[in-house]
């Protein structure tokens, strides 16, 4: 299993590709969630059963949209095709889209988008495992996932439109 710091490296690298995938369709992002938190805060936070362990990682605007954005990486199988997120995560972000009433979306490593109704609606309890942290996870089809132009828009090479021969 890979090191903590291992994980971490993989997630950010997501994070910024999610960040530049968004600036190349007019988004402005901002880092946000733990991220921007000390490594001292962070630990704390882990050990708590609080809601803030869960805050998304970027936050998104264009225009007067906003999304709050939790990005999954290694969260999708390839042999089952299914995206899996964390029981407790999507607990909190239906809470946290209540509270703040701004959307928050999970974002892929294909760029699969799911917003935490899509995953309570449509995923289903995926067993307990003895890897990693043996929490309870939803399981959602990949085909039941929106693609990141449909919820973002286009990115410009998706927009042009090549002449007729």
């Amino acid at each position: 299993m890979p090191s903590f710091q291992q994980r971490k490296d993989v997630g950010d690298a997501h994070e910024q590709r999610v960040a530049r995938e968004l600036n190349h369709r007019g988004w402005s992002v901002d880092g946000w969630g733990q991220g921007v938190l000390s490594e001292a805060v962070r630990c704390a936070l882990r050990g708590t059963d609080s809601s803030l362990r869960w805050t998304p990682d970027l936050i998104a605007a264009k225009d007067r949209q906003l999304f709050m954005i939790d990005c999954k990486s290694r969260m999708t199988s390839r042999t089952t095709s299914r995206h899996a997120v964390e029981k407790a995560a999507v607990m909190a972000h239906l809470h946290l889209a209540a509270w703040t009433q701004l959307p928050v979306c999970y974002v892929f490593d294909n760029l699969d988008v799911l917003s935490p109704y899509d995953v309570l609606m449509t995923g289903y309890t995926g067993p307990r495992t003895v890897h990693g942290s043996g929490s309870a996870y939803y399981l959602v089809p990949t085909a039941r996932a929106f693609s990141f132009s449909e919820v973002f828009g286009k990115g410009p090479e998706e927009s042009v439109q090549l002449p007729a021969a």
